[in-house]
């Protein structure tokens, strides 16, 4: 197609193009501008374009996809952000609780706390747990029972602040 006749195309199409996106979209202005860069991709295109087959319908096309495009982009923007792409966050301080398990869980012997943690903190089964760390099941409870009393009497002499004195 020839710019003479691409200009012609241009002048009898573009109002109609419009109406008929606008139609599809629902908005006049992001048809008007879906339309013009159509055309502006038509205008790169043009020596390929045919003026028997049906150009119009190529343009229509590409303004509509591109109508698309942003009603897409415009929904994610208004979605809440994916955590995985946010940047990292300073982590929240962990509570007093939290310390004070670490703290004793630090205190048992390494088969125990990787009993207690397995079944308590990873919900394991005490088979699974058996399983994970090639002991046997009667092994396993035997080192959930130690550890949870050694916790007790850990949690139970460290004192807990209130949160008001904070």
């Amino acid at each position: 197609m020839d710019p003479e006749t691409f200009d012609a195309f241009y002048t009898t199409s573009f109002g109609r193009l419009v109406g008929q996106v606008y139609a599809m979209c629902g908005n006049f202005a992001e048809a008007q501008d879906c339309v013009q860069e159509a055309f502006v991709r038509a205008w790169d295109k043009r020596l390929s374009l045919d003026p028997d087959l049906a150009p119009e319908a190529w343009v229509r096309t590409v303004a509509y996809r591109l109508a698309v495009s942003r009603w897409r982009r415009a929904k994610r923007a208004l979605q809440p952000p994916d955590r995985a792409k946010q940047p990292d966050r300073t982590p929240a301080e962990p509570d007093v609780n939290g310390i004070a398990l670490a703290r004793a869980l630090a205190g048992l012997p390494a088969e125990q706390r990787r009993a207690i943690v397995l079944h308590h903190l990873c919900d394991l089964s005490v088979a699974e747990v058996a399983r994970e760390v090639g002991a046997p099941e009667g092994t396993i409870k035997a080192r959930l029972s130690r550890g949870r009393a050694t916790l007790a009497a850990q949690l139970r002499s460290e004192p807990v602040p209130s949160p008001r004195a904070a």
